[in-house]
């Protein structure tokens, strides 16, 4: 049944403004004793709901990462959370996290003047040893993380606006998302679960579930800078069913199902698991002669189809139909 708080208005999901924890508490309690919903560890079917990166750097159209049509994605996210409501056994949200000295941040990095790369600054391996970029911290272990990066195979290092800074506003969910996250947690009697990534210095962390390179060596010792969160991945595999949405289809989305898909190999009846809510996310727009993103995006999600996962809509009729 889709019910809808009476604060809930989609025309104004771009705006920030402060929770309503009064409304959002008074009416999800109201709606939960109305309708005598269950609490969630009751639920014989587990249903959870992923959400990557909803943030308001990503999704807000000031953003300095926004993503065109993200805001359009958290409304039907919104809607999907409200109408779901007693099918929903949990939400976890990711959230991007970082600091001003990172190594895709501009502050890392200087020439032989001292100026900083622009954002969307392509460093290479060769560009540190002519001299053309020179990391201002950890030379030795920034080098290595850009020779790994390389010899993976997936891209360059990309320099990076500031973005979704502990502490900065842009940090936090788009507002409209958290207030139904925690209508949620409220009418099911459920902790909301938050999961932070991308803290550490020397490395990037585009998927939730692992960083882009685990280790690096400086010639001599060898450092750990993440590895796989199996912790997560278990809470998340310990349901009946995992609906995903997020920020971008094209980048932390796509990487974090590639890592899903990756353990999934060993495991095919978990892929069956994995539901991913096509029309709650977007592509970052590609760059004209250099690289097409949305198509990439397009081309993850039949990858993922044809390995046994579900893409469906948040608005299909049978989006959350009993076939468990």
């Amino acid at each position: 049944m889709m019910v809808f708080p009476s604060y809930y208005n989609k025309n104004k999901a771009s705006e920030l403004y402060l929770p309503r924890y009064d409304k959002v508490v008074q009416e999800a309690t109201g709606i939960r004793n109305e309708r005598k919903i269950a609490p969630a560890g009751s639920d014989q079917i587990k249903i959870a709901l992923f959400v990557i990166d909803m943030q308001i750097g990503f999704c807000h159209p000031d953003g300095s990462l926004s993503v065109p049509g993200a805001v359009d994605d958290v409304v039907r996210l919104c809607d999907f959370i409200y109408g779901n409501l007693e099918k929903l056994s949990e939400i976890h949200l990711s959230l991007d996290t970082h600091r001003a000295y990172q190594i895709f941040h501009p502050s890392w990095w200087a020439d032989k003047n001292g100026f900083h790369p622009a954002p969307y600054t392509i460093i290479t391996y060769n560009d540190i040893q002519s001299g053309k970029w020179m990391p201002q911290f950890q030379p030795a272990l920034a080098a290595d993380y850009i020779k790994r990066l390389e010899a993976a195979g997936k891209y360059n290092l990309c320099i990076w606006p500031f973005h979704t800074m502990l502490g900065s506003i842009d940090h936090a969910l788009m507002p409209i998302l958290f207030e139904a996250a925690l209508f949620h947690a409220i009418a099911r009697k459920v902790r909301t679960n938050f999961e932070i990534k991308g803290e550490h210095p020397l490395t990037e962390n585009y998927s939730v579930l692992s960083p882009e390179v685990k280790e690096l060596t400086d010639g001599s010792d060898t450092l750990n800078v993440g590895s796989f969160n199996t912790k997560f991945f278990n809470a998340l595999m310990r349901n009946d069913r995992v609906y995903i949405a997020g920020e971008a289809s094209s980048h932390c989305v796509k990487a974090t199902i590639e890592d899903l898909l990756d353990i999934h190999e060993a495991n095919p009846n978990l892929v069956h698991k994995v539901y991913i809510l096509q029309d709650c996310m977007s592509p970052v727009p590609g760059i004209p002669g250099v690289v097409d993103f949305p198509a990439i995006a397009r081309q993850s999600l039949q990858r993922f189809k044809d390995a046994g996962m579900r893409v469906v809509n948040s608005t299909d009729s049978n989006a959350m139909d009993a076939v468990l």
